[in-house]
């Protein structure tokens, strides 16, 4: 069964739809099942993995108002890697259309029921606000990532997210946690990104992935193309970090599913 991870900051320009592309990029480079699902109306992350988001004939606005079924929808064998549920502009009459649907808040998790066992990750690109699209993320989800900028005002948004997972938490999905905290745009030279770093550290912990992201010209330019910075340059310093990073997650959880074992086992000694 995926682990399914949402990528979402309720702060926009901080790296959200670069994380969900080169992650996916690289789990899939590993040799992971991944599918990536493009739940912003604006399509960057189908643009971004090489889809023209206005040609595609099913999308993922079609699933969720159950005029298509997921498996029909999913465009595979992409370049970069994974497969692909796209966006478009269509997707914003759906924030106003799932308001009317019974069980709004679980149409993404029924949607996903049936391919799960397709995939090992299922990695999800949400708009960057608090809206009807992202509580389906959340909702549906094992895990949060939150890929954020080391500045002032980040730690301030930081805070509103946090309670905004553990209201879905407790009313949604009790399973939801907060997988990791993605330090983005890093620049170790500047003396506030150190301070914001050390801050998230010494709150969230072992919470904060060890790989950050640096600032990196590859990683802009390779959405123009429809790659991922691992396609476009996998020399580049932007490339060989998410590649650290997938590194890290697989890691990470392989711990999490070793452990109960484990802890079986000793109990019995």
């Amino acid at each position: 069964m995926a682990k399914i991870l949402t990528v979402t900051n309720q702060k926009g320009g901080v790296g959200k739809t670069t994380t969900s592309v080169n992650l996916a990029a690289s789990l899939a480079a590993m040799n992971k099942r991944v599918l990536l699902i493009d739940l912003d109306p604006q399509g960057n992350a189908t643009m971004g993995s090489g889809v023209e988001k206005q040609e595609l004939t099913l999308s993922i606005y079609e699933v969720l108002t159950d005029q298509a079924e997921t498996r029909d929808a999913i465009i595979a064998d992409l370049e970069t890697g994974f497969d692909l549920l796209g966006a478009n502009g269509d997707l914003t009459a759906a924030e106003v259309e799932l308001l009317e649907l019974p069980r709004r808040e679980f149409r993404l998790k029924v949607a996903l029921m049936p391919i799960a066992d397709q995939y090992d990750y299922i990695l999800i690109d949400n708009p960057p606000s608090l809206n009807l699209l992202t509580v389906n993320a959340l909702a549906c989800s094992d895990g949060v990532i939150i890929p954020m900028q080391c500045e002032y005002y980040a730690l301030e948004g930081i805070s509103a997210l946090v309670g905004t997972i553990d209201r879905i938490q407790k009313r949604l999905n009790p399973k939801l946690k907060i997988e990791g905290i993605l330090r983005t745009m890093f620049d170790p030279r500047m003396s506030l990104t150190k301070d914001v770093s050390e801050h998230l550290v010494e709150y969230f912990g072992e919470r904060v992935y060890r790989t950050v992201i640096p600032r990196n010209v590859r990683l802009a330019e390779a959405p123009s193309h429809g790659l991922a910075a691992l396609q476009y340059d996998k020399h580049s310093r932007g490339a060989l970090a998410y590649l650290a990073l997938a590194g890290e997650l697989i890691r990470r959880n392989d711990q999490s599913t070793t452990s109960p074992a484990k802890e079986a086992k000793e109990s019995e000694v």
